[in-house]
């Protein structure tokens, strides 16, 4: 019996994947029709091809198409011969013979998506053979080198075009036509909605490539916003709802469960954990339990993970799940990887540059908690100012929205707990416990818009159920004498 050659040997016998009668059928129709050319281009490139003489060709009808002259055999045959390349192609001969093997332009279409088909499976095979040289390098950065495997074979998986740039024309007709379409439905939120009115009207919504911070002081609000108001309203929006990624590194799984029962059923963390829930309390959070049963959200609670890991996750999110945000929790937590950098800013900096690229290369808006530095506390007014992102600059230089929270009556009760003598402590607890009930006017800082206006918004915020509330100017002033 004939001894079995490895798979690796056997491989390299076999022709990569192509159809070269497609590639005739998709060059002879663009030679016979010139709306033909544009439909073509919009699916095929020049590397598509497998055959060297049609990846010439087609080169040829580009130039042509870009530079507004008609293509048909005669103008491609001259661009060709003025290329020094028709003699190599086949000549004039085997352009006519180009136009015999189309049985009908209509189908263009159909003939140019095989052709790119055989190109991605070809690039398949390309992406093994670099992962295969990754492995053999033997890297001492494991991470760095199945971050770089992941990443080929994503692109692949997306089936990016690997054009190094874009024409204006295609790219503003489609914009006009996004604005026109926007405007004819009256809707102004264009993006994934928060369900925060006054935010949505600011900034359209998040936006796709789209990097949003949410910064603030502890306990100020940031992780109930990003998961309570934030990733639920995408994953759970009535007009279009979105699945949800979120990256949780300062509580766990469990106790984000728990945080958006309690946002939903709008009741008392705090009692429920006493054990002091009453029966109407239950039935709002089996109600709560029902309806977040139908969001598409996937949590992961790894502490202190790398960007890198991250980055993995989330394109499988993308590719399983085709998730529209990511929610961070927080950026501080994020490492780079490496060995711990003896300069944060730098290793921040890094942070944030990746989750702006990640956010671009997924083409989805990444929600990003940060904190702000110890400044705010030692300034008379508390208002942060973009100053005050925590470790780095970078942040506000990678970031496209910068969103700072700031509630007063939370330093009021701080300053108030912090005048209460010693004896009097136990009083002041059962004085606290009587705030959770109540709700707070939260003001959210847009620092930062790249591409639109500044300014604050204000929301209600509940502090036993941990949740931001659309509010009205007048039950502001009804409420809190403002």
């Amino acid at each position: 019996m004939a001894e079995r050659r490895p798979a690796q040997d056997r491989m390299s016998d076999r022709l990569p994947p192509q159809d070269l009668e497609a590639e005739q059928a998709t060059l002879g129709a663009m030679l016979m029709e010139s709306g033909a050319v544009s439909r073509a281009m919009s699916i095929v490139e020049e590397a598509d091809f497998y055959r060297e003489a049609h990846r010439r060709i087609f080169a040829a009808i580009h130039a042509l198409e870009e530079a507004g002259d008609p293509v048909d055999v005669v103008t491609v045959g001259a661009e060709l011969r003025r290329r020094e390349q028709l003699a190599a192609v086949g000549g004039g001969e085997y352009l006519t013979r180009l136009i015999g093997e189309v049985p009908t332009t209509a189908h263009v279409i159909r003939y140019a998506t095989i052709v790119h088909e055989k190109a991605v499976l070809r690039r398949l095979i390309t992406a093994g053979g670099e992962i295969q040289g990754l492995g053999y390098d033997n890297p001492e950065e494991l991470t760095l080198a199945l971050d770089e495997a992941e990443q080929l074979i994503f692109e692949i998986a997306q089936q990016r075009s690997s054009r190094e740039y874009e024409e204006i024309g295609p790219l503003v007709h489609e914009t006009f036509r996004f604005l026109e379409e926007t405007s004819r439905r009256g809707d102004s939120v264009t993006g994934i909605p928060t369900g925060l009115r006054d935010w949505d009207q600011m900034t359209a919504g998040l936006q796709n490539g789209d990097l949003v911070i949410i910064a603030g002081r502890p306990s100020m609000g940031k992780t109930s916003l990003m998961i309570n108001n934030v990733a639920m309203n995408a994953a759970l929006n009535s007009k279009k709802p979105a699945a949800v990624g979120i990256f949780s590194l300062e509580m766990s799984a469990s106790q984000l469960a728990e945080m958006l029962l309690c946002g939903r059923a709008r009741i008392s963390s705090w009692r429920l954990r006493k054990g002091q829930a009453r029966g109407e309390d239950w039935k709002r959070v089996v109600h709560a339990v029902d309806f977040i049963d139908k969001a598409k959200m996937f949590i992961d609670d790894t502490p202190s993970i790398s960007i890198m890991e991250m980055r993995s996750k989330a394109r499988r999110m993308k590719l399983q799940h085709d998730i529209g945000l990511i929610c961070v929790d927080y950026l501080q937590l994020v490492t780079t990887g490496a060995q711990r950098s003896e300069n944060r800013h730098q290793e921040i900096g890094e942070v944030a540059r990746a989750m702006k690229s990640l956010a671009r290369e997924l083409n989805i808006p990444i929600v990003l908690g940060s904190q702000l530095s110890r400044n705010v506390e030692r300034r008379e007014d508390k208002r942060p100012i973009l100053s005050d992102l925590a470790e780095s600059g970078s942040i506000e230089a990678e970031a496209d929205i910068v969103c700072m929270l700031y509630r007063e009556s939370y330093y009021q009760r701080k300053k108030d707990a912090e005048e209460v003598e010693e004896a009097a402590k136990a009083k002041a607890s059962e004085g606290r416990e009587q705030y959770r009930g109540e709700i707070d006017v939260a003001e959210l800082i847009i620092a930062k818009h790249r591409n639109g206006p500044v300014g604050t918004v204000k929301f209600g915020f509940k502090q036993d159920s941990r949740i931001f509330e659309n509010i009205s100017a007048a039950r502001e002033a009804e409420v809190y004498g403002n």
